[in-house]
């Protein structure tokens, strides 16, 4: 009896063993196939998941994600294609713009020299100032495509951000003091030193200042921590929260912003991603509170 209860022990410790070593394959499988996926979607290539496993139920769930991961790869060509056909487009179609557009002005200036009555006077004075809201528009939209095609053209250097903040109020000193508004600038002794890119991280300033000028009710608060967090701050009465959080996205304007293509937070966006920072929008109080955060060097 006691032979057949070891006996018995014995097939169940085989049992139990085959198992063990079934369970290992399967969760190496499991983890190979996971590793392997998060590497495709990071990567783009044509390489298609492989398990070390001949287990038939994992195989066939490798086989059925490979026919997903063709799928995407699909998709994601076409939006690349898509992405791509669309940025030639709106630099074709701001290039476009810009001859006509000049060949206006000429005629304008030329128009000018000759004799007018009172009434082609403020016509033309009316005309004069829709070609140059048509002008800058175009401008800020030529200026959007080629950042946008140039992604890959940041040049990294250290940049002291205190001294680019700085530049950047001094030059819209005038319009701020024309507008009433007086700015209310917090910069710390200490340099906030970041890899990034000069002549970008000027543009982000200079187009969220121009932001304000739009947006304002005569205030402005800036505040340089040292962490590397920036942050514009004005009383904004006529937006509201979710006006606000959609002021980065392309295209998109406020009822008081007519003449704007709604690119200038857009481009900003970009840029500061770029530069492997973040931006983003909050809206409290009747307060427009605009945050760049860049982190340090070593992080």
């Amino acid at each position: 009896m006691d032979g057949w209860l070891w006996a018995l022990a014995g097939i169940m410790a085989v049992i139990i063993a085959a198992l063990l070593v079934k369970i290992y394959i399967l969760r190496k499988a499991a983890d190979e196939m996971a590793n392997a996926f998060a590497d495709r979607l990071i990567t783009d290539t044509n390489t298609l998941i492989d398990i070390s496993s001949n287990d038939r139920y994992m195989c066939k769930l490798a086989n059925s994600i490979n026919t997903e991961l063709r799928k995407l790869r699909i998709e994601r060509r076409r939006f690349q294609q898509g992405d791509l056909e669309l940025k030639n487009a709106v630099t074709n179609i701001s290039h476009d713009l810009r001859t006509p557009l000049t060949a206006i002005c000429g005629y304008l200036e030329l128009l000018e020299q000759e004799e007018k009555s009172e009434a082609v006077n403020r016509y033309m004075e009316i005309i004069k100032d829709r070609v140059d809201i048509l002008t800058q528009l175009s401008e800020e939209l030529f200026r959007y495509s080629v950042i946008i095609s140039a992604k890959d053209n940041i040049n990294r250097e250290q940049v002291v951000i205190n001294t680019v903040l700085e530049e950047s109020i001094a030059a819209f000193y005038t319009v701020l003091t024309e507008r009433n508004i007086v700015p209310e600038i917090q910069i710390p002794g200490i340099k906030v030193i970041r890899m990034l890119d000069r002549s970008a991280l000027s543009r982000v300033f200079s187009n969220l200042i121009s932001n304000v000028i739009k947006y304002s009710d005569e205030d402005l608060k800036i505040v340089l921590s040292e962490n590397g967090e920036i942050t514009f701050s004005n009383m904004a009465f006529g937006l509201d929260e979710i006006q606000a959080g959609r002021l980065f996205d392309r295209f998109y304007t406020v009822e008081s912003a007519r003449k704007s293509t709604g690119l200038g937070l857009a481009i900003s966006k970009s840029l500061v991603e770029q530069m492997n920072g973040t931006i983003s929008a909050t809206y409290e109080s009747s307060r427009l509170n605009i945050h760049i955060f860049f982190p340090d060097i070593k992080e």
